[in-house]
């Protein structure tokens, strides 16, 4: 039988070397064990990534209703900016907008909401709505951040590129006042209102 022996290292050699090894050793441990493999903090991690770039929480559904009359263009209130966001396809999803970590509201088919804003800059994000593929929904999507100035007018147009049943893309375009106007001449207003 062999016995195993204590071997004893002058202090200072084991405060300089032993003591952060295994402390560093420990910590890659946790982190890697802890945080790194687990999914409750991969939820966390894409969550505050969709917040930063604009977009609200993602339990939040919306009722959307279209008015096709033809509207006028909102002016801006004193000190404020106005943002229009127009989906662009006929037969679109319906797609939350958001805007600084909160929704806004959503759109449904060749629709658009506005909204009035202070100036600065602002994350703006849109992000296909569905029960059905709720994962899948929160991978299709656009964010574009914007610096706004107040008494001026903003469009931004969503196009869909590459969708398909496991991710997509939006794209967010800001547009010049004459692809706006044409946009809010051919598109309806979408009126949208959180399910409750």
């Amino acid at each position: 039988m062999r016995k195993h022996q204590l071997v004893s290292f002058p202090s200072k050699i084991l405060s300089m070397v032993a003591r952060p090894t295994v402390v560093l050793l420990t910590a890659a441990v946790v982190t890697t064990t802890v945080l790194g493999t687990s999914p409750a903090f991969a939820q966390v991690q894409a969550a505050t990534a969709r917040t930063a770039a604009g977009c609200g929480p993602s339990q939040v559904q919306f009722d959307v209703k279209l008015d096709d009359t033809l509207h006028v263009l909102a002016q801006p209130e004193a000190g404020k900016a106005i943002v229009y966001v127009f989906e662009d396809d006929f037969t679109g999803p319906t797609m939350r907008i958001g805007v600084d970590g909160s929704w806004a509201g959503a759109t449904n088919g060749k629709s658009f909401i506005y909204f009035s804003i202070a100036p600065g800059e602002h994350h703006v994000c849109t992000e296909w709505q569905s029960n059905v593929f709720k994962k899948t929904s929160e991978r299709v999507g656009g964010a574009i951040s914007l610096n706004l100035e107040a008494g001026k007018v903003y469009y931004l147009r969503m196009t869909f590129e590459e969708v398909t049943k496991a991710s997509g893309r939006i794209k967010l375009d800001l547009t010049d006042n004459a692809e706006g106007q044409f946009l809010l001449s051919s598109s309806a207003l979408s009126n949208s209102h959180p399910k409750k």
